[in-house]
């Protein structure tokens, strides 16, 4: 089952925000959380639901549940005195969101627009399983507002995908690419490395075949295995081994390499794209710190100071979100010491975002230090920039300790 959510003060049932003088004053966008998956992958700890798991609510009311939180969220915000504003970018995660009907999201995303308004030229992306769309529903999405769409790839090597659960076919990746593609969205490949099992020469094949697809951008995360899912207890048990380390750095030096030859640039740590037009500027709002409201059962919030979460399950969910009661289980208001550690914190991820300015003075005379260590690149750090290099984005949480103790 999904982890559980962090522990923190109560919500007010009328989700009302206490707004600080700064607010308002950055970009806001939306993430919309849809929890349902046709399997429940072993590695994944996300707040996803199979059908046998739903409980006494319908998939198919869960977006008019999605647009009675956004008809919420628009007084909410209107009491509270924080300023409107038109959303810059809309992300639509999971679980996977292409389980609902096109016209669902669509539905959820017009919501949005006519609650907020959305600016032109916004990003609207959706997650999607390359076996969870076809052509018609590509084409509803992108008449109805998305301009890209970011598939689960995971691997091209079918036992990595069998020792992740992943159902998909590999070799339906380039189609459901080029069907994106005739659509004029956005295409982003989504992959995870280090695998229990995985060999470098596995690695290396999932790479080259993603690159084969040509998408305007790739993320490749190291798979972290967490205690309470299947794949933990497995490991736990010896059933499967844990990942190597080394071997994870190796694969990312290789993706590294293999990515920016074939045009791709990083731009978190992460994540590479054919160009900074092509970067998630969504994820980005995050890593910059901008506000934005998440709707969905277990979304996360973070709007004027104040942080939120909702109650997990799709039916507690529905539950308040009917009876017009705020359905978020938790909340803290971020006090200025917090505020500056998640801004080292993130920041540091984003190339060429954090600023030797931003630290305090302990911070800044410590990175003559990370240059010396090959951590920091000199030549940023003259422009006023703290930009990891590649060994430092290896090593990304050591250089923020070190930053922040």
């Amino acid at each position: 089952m999904p982890s559980a959510l962090p522990i923190a003060d109560p919500a007010p049932s009328d989700g009302l925000l206490i707004p600080g003088p700064d607010a308002g004053e950055v970009p806001f966008g939306v993430y919309v959380h849809v929890p349902f998956c046709r399997v429940r992958c072993g590695y994944c700890d996300f707040n996803t639901y199979t059908a046998s798991e739903l409980r006494g609510v319908r998939r198919d009311d869960y977006a008019g549940h999605a647009v009675q939180e956004i008809r919420f969220a628009e007084e909410v915000l209107e009491r509270s005195g924080v300023p409107r504003r038109p959303v810059s970018t809309v992300f639509f995660g999971g679980g996977t969101p292409t389980m609902l009907p096109a016209e669902d999201l669509v539905m959820i995303l017009r919501a949005i627009d006519e609650t907020w308004g959305i600016v032109p030229g916004a990003e609207v992306t959706t997650e999607a399983n390359p076996d969870s769309v076809d052509a018609d529903s590509l084409e509803t999405l992108r008449a109805g507002g998305f301009t890209r769409v970011s598939y689960g790839m995971q691997s091209a090597v079918p036992h990595v995908l069998a020792t992740l659960d992943r159902t998909h076919d590999p070799e339906r990746v380039p189609l459901v690419v080029d069907l994106a593609k005739q659509q004029g969205l956005d295409v982003s490949l989504d992959l995870i490395y280090s695998t229990p099992g995985e060999s470098l020469a596995d690695w290396r094949t999932s790479l080259d075949q993603a690159i084969a697809c040509a998408p305007d951008h790739v993320s490749a995360c190291s798979l972290i295995v967490e205690e309470g899912t299947a794949m933990g207890r497995m490991v736990a048990r010896g059933e499967l081994p844990a990942p190597d380390d080394d071997l994870a750095a190796d694969m990312y030096e290789l993706a590294d390499d293999v990515l920016g030859a074939a045009g791709y640039s990083w731009y978190e740590v992460s994540n590479w794209a054919r160009g900074e037009a092509h970067a998630s500027r969504h994820n980005l709002s995050y890593w910059k710190g901008h506000d934005w409201w998440g709707v969905g059962p277990g979304a996360h919030s973070a709007v004027a100071g104040t942080r939120w979460w909702n109650v997990k399950h799709p039916a507690a969910y529905a539950n308040r979100v009917l009876s017009g009661a705020s359905p978020a289980a938790g909340r803290e208001t971020l006090d200025e010491e917090t505020r500056y550690v998640e801004r080292v914190l993130l920041a540091a991820r984003v190339r060429g975002e954090l600023a030797t300015s931003e630290l305090r003075r302990e911070a800044r005379g410590r990175v003559a230090g990370l240059i010396a260590r090959g951590l920091v690149d000199g030549s940023a750090a003259v422009r006023g920039r703290v930009e990891l290099t590649r060994q430092g984005r290896l090593l990304a949480d050591a250089v923020v300790r070190e930053l922040l103790d």
